[in-house]
């Protein structure tokens, strides 16, 4: 599937593409913010400290203000540039869980990540994730939709009629069914 402008600038799954984007660039802002402020571990400090029920250290909170600024920034811009954005992220997110995930208890985990933080990137990951496909990938898109309208619009009619004629209509391998 390519993904390309297909989406009119007034369609409606816009709409679900800034929100998505916005709050959870919000959040994101917020988390950020409040890891900074206050007394707070180093910059690079493997223990951190707690912030929203999530272990925080200078360079997380710095790469979440950076993080939900791009979210932000996708959901003012909008259309399918918030969709690819939230993508995008989505799917930076599960990967940082799973990075997350293999530093965990040892030197190199210089996020100052915690099991919390682990479940958090990949639920965060994967609702960013959704926000951004929501209504661009899946199989039972309805025929108003423009990325239906796009994957269909090369359709041919297909011959109807007894196999026979049919196979004189479009020639071509058999397809057998039922093996």
């Amino acid at each position: 599937m390519r993904l390309r402008d297909e989406l009119p600038v007034d369609h409606r799954l816009g709409t679900v593409y800034r929100y998505g984007a916005a709050l959870c660039g919000l959040f994101l802002v917020v988390f950020g913010i409040l890891g900074l402020t206050g007394t707070h571990p180093g910059f690079l400090d493997t223990s951190g400290k707690e912030v929203l029920g999530l272990s925080s250290n200078g360079a997380l909170s710095v790469l979440s203000l950076v993080a939900g600024g791009i979210l932000i920034l996708g959901a003012v811009i909008g259309g399918n540039t918030a969709s690819n954005i939230n993508m995008a992220m989505g799917a930076l997110f599960v990967l940082a869980g799973f990075v997350g995930l293999t530093v965990l208890d040892s030197s190199a985990n210089r996020l100052a990540f915690h099991i919390s933080n682990v479940i958090f990137s990949f639920v965060f990951g994967f609702v960013v994730l959704t926000f951004g496909m929501y209504g661009r990938v899946s199989s039972h898109l309805p025929h108003d939709n423009p990325y239906w309208k796009d994957r269909h619009a090369k359709a041919t009619e297909q011959p109807n009629g007894p196999p026979a004629l049919v196979k004189v209509l479009r020639p071509g391998p058999p397809n057998p069914t039922g093996h």
